[in-house]
């Protein structure tokens, strides 16, 4: 459920570079968890289990994570 409710958060906000921070506030209801790595850890099986697809979450390095996916023209969000 909850690598659902963080694939769900990532396309709703697709293009936009999520702090580790929103990502645990949003998703797990977490406030200021200054040195957890869930976020990562579920990225990683997320990533894990998409495949090839998986790249489409890409880490954005000193900030956090951010969903690319092609639009209809074939243009990276």
């Amino acid at each position: 459920p909850r690598e659902f409710k963080l694939m769900a958060f990532l396309i709703e906000h697709r293009g936009e570079v999520l702090t580790r921070e929103r990502l645990l506030d949003a998703v797990w209801g977490y406030d200021n968890v200054p040195f957890t790595r869930t976020v990562d850890m579920h990225i990683q099986r997320l990533r894990t289990k998409l495949g090839d697809a998986g790249r489409m979450i890409e880490t954005v390095r000193g900030f956090g994570y951010r969903f690319r996916a092609n639009d209809r023209t074939g243009r990276t969000a």
